[in-house]
């Protein structure tokens, strides 16, 4: 790393690297600089001028900030540090004609744009705008562009800051979109009039500095100064994005990212960003018993009472869901082997072995991918199983990273090194394998769901070892980790679990088939494929509606919190376990949610290190030979996923087009 340079901002004097930019300086320095094109996660653009600072002893002109590095500064006549003003007449001056440039056509839309209220143009035209306008001529205008049903265009607001174009082009990997035309015909548009194609695109929401491209589900029902905004973290998947979920009154009105670094960056995907109609849809609000056949209503005294009856004395099995907090799993597993029963998280059928974290997590953290310089994927696509992560792979590939797959081809947005798609391919690559520095091994749950998931496993983790990387276990729900810790597993795996139950409580766990014979109570929020098995139903609240504890695919427990209340006589999870363990005379050791949570971290303490992530122990498996099939993914359908996202009319709409467009078939002509 080459030493520090002496600048000085505004009479200040500091030190900062030579290949920072002056606005990276600034901001270091405690400095804002306006700027609208500039964006920190995106290439340099240097295109909308706002952030121009005079260079002391430079060319008698400002500067644009965001495209001159600090080592470009020449020192003083007597050898002093290089000098810059962001404050200086020469600058205000030139910031108040680039704002009124950037005017000259924008629309007075401000009264009816969903941008109001949180709008950099809005923000930075009242701090270094002027109050008049010389431009008398007829306003530009420009065709809207229909980009999809998730985002909505209002292109005469464009300010050609480009940030959309870099976005999907070197994040989201797709090349729909970009600058057409030249002075005053210049214009974003999207290539041959296309939708966008990526499991990503609502990010260009957020980058988007004005108005020009809002969200098309949230569009005209909620100003930013209405919404209770409460931080939280996200299930859709097993990364753990940092989420905030605004809330109107009790409804979940949207849901957006917030940075973190070490886990999603900025982004979000788009079943995370949309799925919050689905949370209003088909829930469960009042307990059911079924009785000849039909379900009826019933209160929570009965439905506690029959459930009480019903597993007392009888052969009990719970099945964890793929979106339960941590405590409320640990709540069931203290409940079910209580009553002798057995507790199952694993419901896909993963062989993930209990006990052994290197194993089921694996040792890397998602930061591991950036500075990897091989990167091997085993039997995963994580464009649907983790489009954010996807996008994390794809950027260290942009680095010189390659990229090698054992699996099917599919498009990931960046080049890969095929190995093969069977078993075979695997082993012959554990075999080879020699020591490589920055390797990077990441296993997904389709190679790990068949019956010779433990062996696929072993071979995995053997070249990972073999090349003295890391490795990473990709998981596709967000509560198996935290689950898993809290020791919910059975000996033998979910068919072991199963057999020869007479009772199975099914805590959410809607992706399991259960064939008829045992008796099912579901707790759940949604009217999904578990409450049509069901013969009682406790309804329970979804993930924005009460406090948790997850830890993601990484091993990283993260707090969700509550944003609002379940509907109707929904409970939070772990209180109507407590009710029921008072109904079953076997009453469990607490009465509020931070009592359970201290008897959990009492019993897995590295629960309660939230937001960092524990080393895990190296713990090689027994290597055994696996079968000789190909590998297939675990997500079949990216957009219905969970029972929240199969509820959401938006995420239907999606899957379908997604479908036919896999279908369209082009004349050859």
């Amino acid at each position: 790393m080459s030493e520090l340079r002496k600048i000085i901002i505004d009479g200040r004097e500091i030190e900062v690297h030579p290949a920072m930019t002056l606005i990276q300086a600034c901001e270091q320095a405690g400095i804002e600089v306006p700027r609208f094109c500039y964006h920190e996660r995106l290439s340099i653009a240097g295109n909308c001028r706002m952030c121009l600072v005079e260079v002391v002893g430079g060319p008698p002109k400002p500067a644009a900030s965001c495209a001159m590095q600090v080592k470009d500064l020449r020192p003083g006549p007597e050898g002093q540090p290089p000098q810059v003003r962001t404050n200086s007449p020469m600058v205000k001056k030139a910031r108040e004609g680039v704002m009124e440039f950037l005017l000259i056509n924008h629309p007075l839309d401000c009264p009816i744009c969903d941008q109001g209220g949180e709008c950099d143009l809005q923000d930075q035209a009242m701090a270094y705008g002027v109050d008049f306008s010389r431009f008398r001529e007829p306003k530009r205008a420009s065709e809207d562009l229909d980009l999809g049903p998730l985002v909505e265009t209002h292109m005469t607001r464009c300010i050609s800051c480009t940030r959309c174009v870099r976005f999907t082009t070197e994040v989201a990997g797709i090349t729909q979109m970009g600058q057409t035309g030249r002075g005053e015909d210049a214009e974003i548009t999207s290539y041959l009039n296309q939708t966008l194609q990526s499991n990503l695109q609502g990010n260009i929401i957020d980058l988007c500095p004005v108005g020009a491209l809002v969200s098309k589900p949230y569009a005209f029902t909620a100003r930013p100064w209405e919404l209770t905004k409460t931080e939280s973290i996200d299930v859709m998947d097993a990364l753990g994005s940092s989420i905030r979920v605004d809330t109107k009154g009790r409804e979940v009105m949207r849901i957006l990212p917030r940075n973190h670094d070490g886990v999603n960056e900025e982004w979000i995907s788009d079943k995370t960003r949309f799925v919050w109609d689905g949370l209003r849809r088909q829930r469960l609000d009042v307990p059911y018993i079924r009785e000849n056949g039909k379900l009826r209503k019933a209160t929570w005294p009965e439905a506690l009472a029959a459930a009480a009856a019903a597993i007392k004395g009888k052969k009990v099995t719970g099945l964890v869901g793929d979106l339960v907090p941590v405590e409320a799993a640990y709540a069931l597993k203290m409940l079910i082997e209580g009553q002798g029963g057995k507790v199952e998280c694993r419901t896909d059928g993963a062989r993930l072995p209990a006990g052994n974290r290197s194993a089921y997590v694996g040792t890397a953290m998602i930061e591991d991918i950036d500075s990897a310089k091989a990167i091997y994927l085993i039997g995963t696509n994580p464009r649907d199983e983790a489009p954010v992560l996807n996008a994390r792979i794809r950027k260290a590939w942009l680095n010189g990273a390659e990229v090698h797959r054992i699996g099917a081809p599919v498009d990931l947005t960046y080049d890969v090194h095929e190995l093969g798609a069977d078993r075979a391919a695997l082993v012959k690559a554990a075999k080879d394998a020699k020591p490589a520095e920055g390797a990077l091994v990441i296993v997904g749950q389709g190679a790990l769901c068949e019956a010779d998931g433990a062996a696929v496993l072993a071979h995995a983790m053997k070249l990972a070892q073999g090349m003295g990387g890391r490795f990473m276990v990709l998981h596709t729900a967000a509560s198996r980790v935290g689950a898993m810790d809290a020791g919910c597993v059975t000996e033998g795996g979910l068919a072991a679990a199963i057999d020869g139950a007479e009772v199975i409580y099914n805590f959410g766990a809607d992706e399991v088939e259960i064939d008829a014979g045992p008796l099912v109570i579901y707790q759940g929020s949604h009217g999904d494929r578990g409450a049509h098995r069901a013969d009682i139903i406790l309804p329970s609240a979804a993930y924005t509606e009460e406090n948790g504890l997850f830890v993601n695919t990484e091993g990283r427990p993260q707090l969700a919190l509550r944003a609002g209340f379940a509907p109707g006589e929904a409970k939070e999870n772990w209180a109507i376990l407590r009710a029921l363990s008072g109904e079953l005379g076997a009453v469990l050791p607490f009465d509020s949610l931070p009592a359970l949570r201290r008897a959990l971290c009492a019993a897995v303490p590295h629960l309660e290190l939230i937001d960092s992530v524990p080393e895990n122990d190296w713990q090689a498996l027994p290597v055994e030979a696996p079968g000789k099939a190909d590998f297939r993914y675990s997500v079949r359908d990216f957009y219905l996923t969970n029972p929240v996202a199969r509820a959401s009319t938006l995420m239907a709409e999606l899957s379908a087009t997604a479908k036919a467009r896999g279908q369209t078939q082009l004349a050859a002509e």
